[in-house]
């Protein structure tokens, strides 16, 4: 008798996918992200170090850097947005398509950011041109995780699910390191009134470059085999996110929470909350910004490999099993961070922002299988993204004005750091909710399996 799971080597339909296939994908799946994300942490990192002074200065000193930072954060809202619409056509047309569309709108978009006028060029048009291209952003990335996701985990062996979903994971710390990297050496090459002149445009429009780069690459890449054999079907569900809400709801809702957890503590630096504390000029630490970023960046670095670790771990002991060490080392990281920043010693202050990836990267690797293996597969493109993207809102959309907020409300970090360490309690308690349902089969054929819910105490979702 047959086994109804694909063995090791095949994808999820049980078709042969040759080694090279997979590279290509993997390969382009680690550039797509890496592009996307560059794009959305240099908005992060220069709303951290120009936005306030260059669009928001007339709302004074203090409350400047609040809309810098709640500019980082309105994206957000915007991205359930990019998500729907994502679902909607990925489950219909296909991941690549919607990948393809993503990555040029978010070029497009953080390009425009490079050439717009400040405030003391065009008044108040610039804040609100800001705003619009950084919502653009937010459409984009709603739309690019859940395709990249599924690109990468469709096409993997099943007892790899979780080293291929690591490949858009690693993506992101990527995109932070790149984007940290370029505005280090920017702050270098044009420091002080230079940076706010002219230095901080450049690294947006080096996008251009990243995205024609990126779109070559993934035009390479064949669609998904879980799509492919839904479409030779005629299997296609006509609306997806009705179908996602009407019996998924609480699911999407419990792994938003799980991804809410690592979020808001990620945004921390990605959100560039981190990089404003530490060179604020009238702060505690007054360090300079080219320091403070090269030490993001080697955060970055350490990052990408705890998220790839993360990853190829989980498919050892199970999704659920690496989340909640990855949940118990990152509130660790949480209750050091602050201190070790506040000692105004930039060594320490590195020691402290990569103490944290370790458990940032344990709980961020394993999401793409995580997420891949809670949908079924005719409504999966749509259960990622909306998962994600209100993960995202209830995490790190606003997760840097919340600092900001409670620093000058009480004049410390420590409200902070309860604040994350909440946040992660929560991200705790959402993971033990859910079923590990790691291996289980992604094709069409397994509908039924698949439409069990892996919420503990419920047969129905």
């Amino acid at each position: 008798m047959m086994s109804s799971t694909p063995p090791d080597g095949f994808t999820p339909t049980g078709t042969i996918a040759t080694t090279a296939d997979r590279r290509r994908v993997v390969f382009a799946t680690v550039v797509g992200t890496t592009v996307e994300w560059y794009d959305f942490f240099i908005y992060a990192s220069a709303a951290g170090l120009v936005f306030g002074q260059l669009f928001f200065a007339p709302a004074g000193e203090q409350f400047a850097q609040i809309l810098s930072f709640f500019t980082v954060g309105i994206s957000f809202l915007f991205r359930p947005l990019g998500a729907f619409l994502a679902g909607h056509f990925g489950d219909k047309y296909g991941r690549r398509l919607v990948l393809m569309l993503t990555l040029v709108l978010m070029g497009v978009a953080t390009t425009l950011v490079g050439l717009l006028p400040t405030y003391a060029a065009i008044g108040m048009a610039a804040p609100v041109l800001l705003i619009v291209l950084r919502i653009l952003q937010g459409i984009s990335a709603g739309g690019e995780w859940g395709g990249a996701v599924l690109m990468a985990v469709e096409h993997a062996p099943r007892k790899k699910r979780g080293l291929f979903g690591a490949s858009p994971q690693i993506g992101v710390p990527l995109g932070l390191l790149l984007a940290s990297g370029v505005m280090a050496l920017m702050a270098v090459i044009a420091p002080g009134q230079a940076f706010l002149d002219w230095g901080w445009r450049v690294p947006f429009l080096f996008s251009v470059v990243l995205i024609l780069v990126g779109y070559y690459i993934r035009r390479k890449v064949e669609e998904s085999p879980v799509f492919v054999e839904i479409a030779e079907r005629a299997e296609q569900t006509q609306m997806p996110i009705v179908q996602l809400f009407r019996k998924h709801t609480l699911l999407v809702l419990v792994a938003a929470l799980v991804f809410a957890g690592n979020n808001a503590v990620g945004y921390m630096t990605t959100g560039g909350y981190i990089q404003r504390y530490a060179t604020d000029p009238d702060g505690p630490i007054r360090l300079e910004p080219a320091p403070v970023l090269w030490a993001v960046t080697a955060s970055a670095v350490s990052w990408l490999v705890f998220t790839w670790i993360g990853g190829w771990i989980s498919d050892r002991i199970g999704r659920r099993t690496t989340y909640i060490i990855g949940w118990i080392l990152q509130f660790a990281g949480v209750l050091l961070l602050f201190p070790l920043v506040n000692t105004g010693q930039l060594g320490l202050l590195t020691v402290g922002l990569m103490t944290l990836t370790v458990g940032l990267g344990l709980t961020y690797g394993p999401q793409a299988a995580l997420y891949s293996e809670l949908f079924s597969a005719s409504i999966r493109f749509s259960g990622v993204s909306i998962s994600y993207a209100i993960g995202a809102i209830l995490g790190g959309a606003f997760a840097p004005t919340i600092a900001q907020a409670l620093v000058q409300a009480t004049g410390s970090t420590a409200s902070v750091t309860w604040y994350l360490a909440g946040m992660t309690t929560l991200g705790l308690i959402a993971t033990l909710l859910l079923r590990d349902r790691s291996g289980i089969p992604l094709g069409p054929d397994h509908e039924e399996e698949q439409a069990k819910s892996p919420i503990y105490g419920l047969s129905k979702a």
